[in-house]
């Protein structure tokens, strides 16, 4: 068994209809999902605001490279069109393998290219660690500590006072 923690986002079409979409794409695996925050485009600011949340999901039968396949999976059913000329461009749905433990609770680490393990920059962004927070308050970033901390200290300070929680939307787990 394992469990993961997938980051959620989308800023073309029905943002909030495509998170919606991905909750349902992965289905019964989905234990909690977050709130949802509208944050500005990251690594990319020529384009529109992202509706971002987070979804802890857990299989008996999942391996770590199971969640990048269901990953993928979410983002076809969102019709999502990679542009390679822009690596962080606006995207119909994007989802991102933040940490994968396993049946113990232990971290996998992965150096795959393909799925690297813990998510090489979950600690630079506070749209993944707000709504991580949300549903598991005492969470860690493998290498990187306790997630309180990271969104307490200064690095995140700027990103994290520009996402805006949005109470009036929300995202049901089916589990």
């Amino acid at each position: 068994m394992t469990r993961a923690v997938l980051s959620l986002g989308s800023n073309l079409g029905d943002r909030e209809g495509h998170l919606r979409q991905a909750v349902r794409v992965l289905g019964r695996c989905v234990e909690r999902a977050s709130g949802i925050y509208e944050t500005p485009p990251w690594g990319d600011a020529d384009q529109p605001a992202y509706l971002n949340a987070v979804v802890l999901v857990s299989d008996p039968a999942a391996a770590p490279h199971d969640w990048l396949q269901r990953a993928r999976a979410v983002e076809t059913a969102a019709l999502r069109v990679r542009d390679p000329e822009r690596r962080f461009g606006p995207r119909t749905m994007d989802v991102d393998v933040i940490v994968v433990r396993d049946a113990d609770g232990r971290p996998v680490l992965s150096a795959d290219p393909e799925l690297t393990l813990p998510h090489p920059r979950a600690h630079l962004r506070a749209f993944v660690l707000r709504p991580w927070h949300d549903i598991e308050p005492a969470a860690e970033l493998p290498g990187h500590g306790p997630i309180a901390a990271l969104l307490a200290g200064p690095a995140l300070a700027a990103d994290l006072a520009a996402l805006s929680p949005r109470p009036d939307l929300a995202l049901e787990s089916t589990a």
